[in-house]
């Protein structure tokens, strides 16, 4: 019975805005990372039925996680693969056993499971400022806004067509402006024969069970590298999201589902889920619903979508990765605009911590990787430096000004009494 409602709830809720939102989430998502994800199984010496396997445990992994919370809270959670796991696995993973692999993405999980028991990453959170979070994430999304105009480069008609169609949406219809766009991007790409059918091969995808194998090589070589970049490339800015969109939500029991669903999914190629970030920003803003209270529609769409791409595995991989890669980034960022603007103005209302957010937004844009880190951690170390200097400045600066504003006054006293 709680079920029935719960299901009428969300049909009620539901609009084809948040419905869309959650196809351009699973799009933008998919298709920006899933080559990366593909090299990362290969460097395992993984065979077809695996890669396809790897679809399945990570499709199920990320539409479970997204749409059972979603519809318990009724607010947007969005769960993802870890895509700088993948890269760190693509690298590291030469030498290693597929076996051993599912070892590594097991510990993994524990690590991720505990740091959501034990509070300590959603304590950590509670200590960075809204404006510092704010610029984190607009820095993570604006790197999409901005591949959204370099397409242009190579799909000058395209892109122009898609901007002018969005600028004209927000004009008349802005709820459906995002949805407007996709439409008529999808018709002209089909139209100029641009869309790659023949990656399309509909089959159901078999999960494939690997015994994992425990080492301490593998685990120091891809277990720990893939908790740090998990950590901080992909929870730290996640966190910033649901935060910057207004959204309350047990962070830490968060981060443990996501542990607990990789360690079940793992030995089927799931090897690391986490909070997303640049596909949560598309479902908790504006454009998925004016209503905040029915956003989460748009992240149930979004995990439906990927449960289905988990069942039908290469089949729905052929279908997304066959819109043009240009079409992909302008989307993406069209779709993001609202999202950054709302983050940039966030980050610099406070003047007391504009410089840090600035800081803050400029790292994390520049992309730069440290020891294997990315820069959304970058980030928020510079920020949080900076406003740590800054604060010391001002602890010192009263004391000074009152010596200065004694000095201003006798010297004001002495120009009265003089001759």
């Amino acid at each position: 019975m709680p079920g029935t409602i719960a299901a009428m709830r969300f049909f009620k809720d539901l609009s084809l805005s948040a419905f869309v939102a959650g196809f351009v989430a699973v799009l933008v998502g998919f298709t920006s990372s899933v080559a990366i994800v593909f090299q990362a199984a290969q460097a395992f010496g993984a065979n077809a039925a695996e890669i396809a396997s790897w679809m399945w445990a990570l499709g199920l992994g990320m539409g479970l996680a997204s749409a059972l919370p979603s519809l318990l809270w009724k607010k947007p959670v969005m769960i993802a693969w870890s895509t700088p796991g993948a890269a760190v696995l693509a690298v590291a993973g030469a030498g290693f056993t597929m076996n051993e692999a599912v070892g590594a993405f097991m510990v993994c999980a524990a690590l991720i499971t505990v740091a959501g028991a034990t509070g300590w990453f959603e304590r950590v959170m509670n200590r960075i400022p809204m404006e510092i979070a704010s610029a984190l994430l607009a820095g993570v999304l604006a790197r999409f806004g901005l591949q959204a105009f370099v397409a242009a480069q190579t799909a000058l008609p395209l892109v122009l067509l898609m901007l002018g169609t969005y600028l004209v949406g927000r004009r008349l219809v802005p709820r459906y402006a995002v949805p407007l766009t996709l439409v008529v991007a999808i018709a002209f790409v089909a139209a100029r024969g641009e869309l790659a059918w023949s990656a399309v091969h509909f089959e159901l995808a078999k999960p494939v069970f690997t015994m994992p194998s425990f080492t301490w090589q593998a685990a120091v070589s891809l277990a720990l590298p893939l908790f740090v970049v998990t950590m901080a490339s992909q929870n730290l800015p996640g966190v910033a999201a649901i935060r910057a969109a207004g959204y309350q939500m047990p962070i830490s029991r968060l981060i443990s589902f996501s542990g607990v669903m990789t360690l079940l999914l793992a030995p089927f190629g799931a090897f690391a889920l986490n909070l997303s970030a640049i596909t949560a920003a598309i479902c908790m803003g504006r454009e998925a619903h004016e209503d905040p209270a029915r956003r989460y529609t748009a992240a149930v769409s979004c995990g439906a979508i990927y449960v289905l791409i988990g069942f039908f595995g290469a089949a729905v991989t052929g279908l997304l990765t066959a819109f043009p890669k240009e079409l992909v980034a302008a989307i993406a960022g069209l779709a993001l605009l609202g999202t950054i603007g709302s983050g940039l103005a966030l980050a610099v209302r406070d003047e007391s911590h504009r410089e840090a957010a600035l800081i803050t937004f400029l790292v994390t844009l520049s992309g730069v990787t440290l020891a294997g880190v990315g820069s959304a951690f970058w980030g928020v170390v510079a920020g949080a430096l900076a406003l740590a200097i800054q604060g010391i400045g001002r602890r010192e600066r009263p004391a000074h000004d009152d010596n200065s504003s004694s000095n201003t006054k006798n010297a004001s006293a002495g120009k009265t009494t003089s001759p």
